[in-house]
């Protein structure tokens, strides 16, 4: 296992920069963040240390050099918008914009791309489900075709009024979970699992380890 961070914790440096941080403090790895280019309206999105729009052969070639000079690899990339979004233009940008995240980690090399499912909050989990299928099986064949894991962090998100009461992912328990990977059985659909979640939620976060071991695709532990 490699310990890394998240680049959304540096917003403000160069994925030069980002490098350079990341070899001093002796991190083997990093998980870059893909936002589109602009604004983005709660902290830690907006992010962008590699614009997926565009994105070329050659340009992933630079990025692999640039880590191998740094002596730092990539976890995954990441993007975490709100893909059940009840507004169709949001919920659609997220999609399309994930899908060319999938294929800037396919030209990296790379195994992992990470995000959320998502969430219509002002509707129960059963009423979310039929736009849930609807918009993931796309996603998931999409990712499988090229080879590349989805890894969905389980965050409630609903931290905010405008969250409230349901959060914008659905993912945040292991009953949904459940749910989930057997109405999408696919070896590419897993989980960025973040025990903090769980404790944040006043659940244990060691149970589902043994459980959903083949589902961690890519791990977020926090202090």
């Amino acid at each position: 296992m490699k310990l890394g961070f998240v680049t959304a914790i540096l917003p403000e440096l160069s994925l030069n920069q980002v490098l350079e941080f990341a070899a001093a403090e002796r991190f083997a790895c990093i998980e870059v963040m893909c936002w589109p280019v602009g604004k983005a309206e709660r902290r830690f999105a907006g992010v962008t240390h590699i614009d997926v729009s565009g994105f070329t052969q050659t340009r992933a070639n630079d990025v692999n050099a640039l880590c191998a000079k740094h002596g730092v690899s990539i976890s995954a990339l990441g993007y975490y918008p709100n893909p059940l979004d009840p507004d169709p233009a949001v919920a659609q940008v997220a999609v399309q914009h994930f899908r060319k995240v999938i294929l800037a980690a396919e030209k990296l090399g790379l195994k992992n791309a990470n995000t959320f499912v998502g969430r219509d909050w002002t509707k129960t989990v059963d009423e979310n489900w039929p736009r849930f299928l609807k918009t993931w099986k796309p996603i998931i064949a999409f990712a499988e075709d090229h080879g590349i894991k989805v890894g969905i962090e389980n965050c409630p998100m609903s931290f905010s009024r405008d969250e409230w009461p349901g959060g914008k992912n659905l993912a945040t328990t292991p009953v949904i979970w459940r749910r989930m990977f057997s109405d999408i059985p696919s070896r590419n659909f897993g989980l960025n699992y973040d025990p903090s979640h769980l404790v944040l939620q006043q659940m244990d976060p060691i149970s589902p380890l043994r459980e959903f071991k083949p589902k961690f695709f890519h791990l977020m532990p926090r202090t």
